[in-house]
């Protein structure tokens, strides 16, 4: 069973580290254009199943030779690659795995069902497992007309004045942050623009933290489930403040793609990004905090079931809370792809492939597990 990453970086790496270690596995092939990243890479994870190669997502026809005879490709890069990679790994005769929100591409569907392949997107934490555990709570509690989730990476040592660090990129962090949100209301899909919606809500264990409305969110689910539900709402959770910093510096136009001067190729988002990196950049022991409340409200007694997930920095492996919680999942589509298909094919979104008590149960071994609240009064967890 070989399989092929594409990234090296933060969650590259970790899905890498995950593979490398399932029963099965043969090869673990790793694309990455940054040599020193490779390096950094082949240092940390020196594992005899780990092939390291210097190419870029854009080099086609050098990774077309290394997709051939893979299982699987896992795409770890932005979203703007997607399509052609996924294009790609359906004509090498492999499955494909992305972390990204759906690809809206109705002929690569219909290329990748007509020979047998998936192409499996919002793999990650959100979208991604943070679905799988929305319809877990949906199940377990049909009579639910309302969910919220909570969801967001946090500096387990947080330190002023921004209190909060990069859990993947500073590029990945503007994206969540100038992208809108799709929610559901009175049965439909309505969108939320980010860092909007700012309240503060208690979480156990952390006290005080303020969530907000931002990108990424739970994909192609608010579509689905909208109808079934009166609302649906995903927000991010953060320490008190960060929105307003944020949004300081977005409403400044330090995000613009507009070039800086005649005399520079540098833009604004550019400056941003840089300083990001140097502010908040960096390892750090972080915890990944995530629940969701599936209410039913009438106009008699209301219930609430709650699922919730608290996963902390791994000593043990150097693995930080975002990279298993984003990672863990893409892996275990990946591996479970590789072995055991459904049959069929065609565009789908994780938690329309892979069984949820599958993915649970994987994560249990890697030491995440879930928290399930009965159904209660509403008046009982308020």
């Amino acid at each position: 069973m070989k399989i092929t990453v594409i990234g090296a970086g933060t969650i590259g790496t970790a899905v890498a580290h995950d593979l490398c270690r399932r029963p099965g596995m043969t090869r673990v092939q790793v694309c990455e254009a940054r040599p020193v990243v490779l390096r950094a890479l082949r240092q940390k994870e020196a594992h005899p199943l780990l092939r390291t190669y210097e190419a870029d997502a854009r080099d086609t026809p050098t990774l077309e030779p290394i997709f051939t005879g893979s299982s699987v490709v896992v795409s770890c890069v932005g979203p703007e690659h997607s399509p052609r990679l996924a294009r790609l790994a359906v004509k090498a005769g492999a499955h494909f795995v992305d972390l990204g929100g759906p690809l809206n591409d109705p002929d690569l569907a219909e290329r990748a069902a007509s020979r047998g392949k998936w192409i499996v997107t919002g793999a990650g934490l959100g979208p991604g497992l943070v679905n799988v555990l929305v319809m877990e709570a949906l199940d377990t509690f049909p009579e639910a007309n309302r969910v919220r989730v909570l969801v967001g990476d946090v500096p387990a040592h947080p330190s002023p004045p921004f209190n909060h660090r990069l859990a993947h990129s500073a590029e990945k962090l503007l994206d969540d942050y100038t992208s809108s949100v799709s929610v559901v209301r009175n049965g439909s899909v309505e969108m939320r623009e980010p860092l909007t919606g700012v309240e503060l809500v208690d979480i156990d264990d952390f006290g005080k933290m303020e969530a907000f409305y931002a990108g990424a969110g739970l994909g192609a689910l608010a579509g689905r489930l909208a109808g079934r539900l009166d609302s649906l709402d995903v927000k991010v959770l953060r320490y008190p403040g960060h929105a307003e910093q944020m949004r300081f510096l977005l409403d400044l136009g330090m995000a613009d793609s507009t070039v800086l001067d005649v005399r520079t190729h540098l833009t604004y988002r550019d400056v941003l990004v840089r300083r990001l990196r140097q502010r908040l950049g960096g390892a750090y022991e972080d915890a990944v905090i995530l629940r969701v409340d599936a209410d039913r409200v009438t106009s008699g007694e209301s219930e609430r079931h709650t699922i919730r997930l608290v996963d902390c920095w791994d000593e043990a492996t150097g693995l930080s809370a975002m990279q298993r919680c984003t990672a863990f999942p893409a892996a275990s589509v990946a591996a479970h792809l590789a072995t055991e298909a459904p049959t069929g094919g065609g565009h789908e979104s994780l938690e329309n492939v892979l069984p949820a008590e599958i993915l649970l149960a994987d994560l249990a071994e890697r030491g995440i597990t879930i928290e399930r609240r009965g159904v209660q009064p509403l008046a009982e967890v308020a």
